[in-house]
């Protein structure tokens, strides 16, 4: 879970903080049964972890499911990949799907990468991968790592070059190494040998076979 125990209740934080975890447990209940969604979810989370309380799955997952009814984002991406992965709960990826849709909807960054994957893998929906680069690109675009690293092959998978072109500089940029020949591939598809002949050399440098092959194959010495 990426359950963050903050809210209303400063008191139940800093209680928290000093591993006072029966007071902290007793002033999230309290504002979690006065329907407060972050203080049901930090709830959920010490059930979860035995924190303060007897460890109870059951009652974790009544507090989650209660914040992400209220449309706490964080809770429905935490439920969603509970559903998704059988964890505290019996697995089920159509409720899975439900829960990570609702979060992305609320523009929640890890949701939106969890649900590209189900749109790309078919996952209780039907295969579809311009749908999972749209929400690659919203994640990745919160700043969200996994999308980052991702979203520039799935942009190559559907022809948008350009689109895989931008993402895959960005990964190169960062020290992604895999990026320099999937540049150098997608620049000489698009025909722009000189951009190839950058990143090839690149990835030839760090001992990319494939990268050699793309130079002979392209000749892109004379460039």
């Amino acid at each position: 879970m990426s359950v963050v125990l903050f809210g209303d209740t400063k008191e139940a934080l800093e209680a928290f903080k000093k591993k006072n975890y029966d007071l902290a447990f007793k002033l999230y209940k309290e504002s979690a049964k006065a329907g407060d969604s972050t203080a049901q979810n930090a709830l959920s989370y010490l059930y979860f972890n035995g924190i303060g309380v007897e460890k109870d799955a059951k009652k974790g997952i009544e507090w989650l499911e209660k914040a992400a009814s209220a449309s706490d984002a964080r809770a429905q991406n935490d439920l969603g990949m509970m559903y998704l992965t059988g964890q505290n709960v019996a697995k089920d990826s159509a409720k899975a799907f439900t829960w990570l849709t609702k979060a992305s909807e609320l523009n929640n960054p890890n949701a939106q990468y969890n649900l590209a994957l189900m749109y790309y893998k078919g996952e209780s929906v039907k295969p579809d991968v311009k749908k999972a680069a749209q929400l690659l690109e919203s994640s990745a675009l919160q700043g969200n790592k996994q999308a980052i690293q991702n979203i520039g092959l799935v942009y190559m998978q559907i022809l948008d070059f350009d689109k895989a072109a931008e993402w895959l500089e960005k990964n190169a940029v960062e020290g992604n190494e895999s990026s320099y020949y999937l540049l150098a591939e997608v620049y000489c598809t698009t025909e722009q040998f000189k951009k190839a002949k950058k990143w090839a050399q690149k990835s030839k440098e760090i001992g990319n076979k494939d990268a050699e092959i793309l130079w002979s194959k392209y000749n892109l010495g004379k460039y």
